[in-house]
């Protein structure tokens, strides 16, 4: 079994690929791979509503040359699916915005191919609009027909600067929660 993690930050070792690592490194405890993929330096732009992927259904996006197919491709082929964003003014980040748009229009365009795997969304945050972040990803998840597992909290991290949401000792534990419910629930579904 397989999880991706797409770091929707510009930063690319910042406070959320710092998140999404710890949720990746109690996956690899529980025996399940990880990969994060950065959309930091990647063209990502956001969908045209041209409905090729629709008239082609080959599993691509065909309104826009980025470099967002290969992480379509790359989602498609995973067991489980983490989504991570810093809060910016309130919400997520525009290159992850562009992500789930196209992504989730392709997958539904080729027999809703995200049906049933698991999502999980992690927020890094500075004060407010984690929640809003929080579910914007999680609306995404659910529209696809996806399984969300839970944690003890809310999946956020609370920090400004690189490396501070590793002293919020309760955002961590929530991460940890989050890894373990993660890799219980895909091995469940995978019996």
């Amino acid at each position: 079994m397989k999880v991706i993690a797409v770091n929707g930050s510009p930063r690319k070792r910042g406070n959320t690929y710092m998140s999404l690592s710890r949720v990746c490194s109690v996956l690899k405890e529980e025996g399940i791979s990880s990969e994060i993929i950065q959309l930091s330096g990647k063209k990502a732009q956001g969908c045209t509503a041209c409905y090729k992927c629709f008239s082609r259904a080959d599993g691509r996006c065909h309104g826009r040359r980025d470099d967002l197919n290969s992480v379509i491709e790359r989602m498609m082929a995973a067991d489980g699916i983490l989504l991570g964003s810093p809060v910016y003014f309130g919400s997520l980040t525009p290159e992850l915005k562009a992500l789930i748009d196209r992504a989730g229009l392709v997958t539904r365009a080729n027999g809703h191919l995200l049906n049933r795997k698991v999502g999980a969304a992690v927020a890094a945050v500075r004060r407010q609009g984690a929640l809003q972040t929080f579910n914007q990803i999680n609306q995404f998840f659910l529209i696809n027909n996806m399984i969300v597992p839970g944690s003890s909290y809310w999946n956020l991290a609370i920090g400004r600067q690189p490396g501070e949401v590793e002293n919020d000792e309760e955002g961590m534990s929530t991460l940890d929660t989050l890894g373990k419910n993660m890799a219980w629930l895909m091995k469940k579904i995978d019996q």
